[in-house]
């Protein structure tokens, strides 16, 4: 993730639909701008973040896709996120994107461990959870959400 990527990041983190997914309300241009930055900050203290996804064929940046670390309950986490534009669901970009983040995690960063926090209505997130190795650990409330924990562990050599 650029910090150029904004303008089509805020196409995306606009569409309603994309946001219902998180509970949450269309971002307008400062609130991506701030996402950004807050994105590309973890980045720089972390090591690993958000990677914007390109659709080659078309020259489009279409989501995004990557590894955020944060404390639930204490305890740190890594959290495998993924948004798209809602006109790509359901072609398998998420998961590909997902499997190629999860082999970066266990095979570059040595991470052993990954959660996801899904809002239960989100049906097609969790198949994508399901599809990278995930099972459903545990559900936890954040603000006003409930999310379900799916987690995943990195298959011992």
């Amino acid at each position: 993730m650029m910090p150029e990527d904004t303008d089509e990041l805020l196409e995306i983190f606009s569409d309603a639909r994309v946001m219902e997914s998180f509970g949450g309300k269309p971002f307008d241009r400062a609130q991506i701008q701030r996402w950004v930055r807050r994105n590309l900050k973890h980045q720089e203290k972390h090591g690993y973040g958000l990677f914007s996804v390109i659709l080659k064929s078309e020259h489009r940046l279409i989501g995004d896709c990557g590894l955020e670390h944060m404390e639930i309950a204490a305890q740190p986490e890594v959290e495998l996120g993924y948004d798209f534009r809602s006109d790509y669901w359901g072609r398998g970009y998420a998961t590909e994107a997902a499997i190629a983040v999860r082999e970066l995690a266990w095979h570059k960063l040595d991470l052993c461990r990954m959660i996801s926090l899904i809002r239960p209505p989100n049906i097609a997130s969790r198949r994508v959870a399901e599809k990278v190795g995930m099972t459903k650990e545990r559900e936890i409330v954040r603000g006003d959400n409930v999310y379900w924990v799916y987690a995943v562990f990195k298959a011992k050599a």
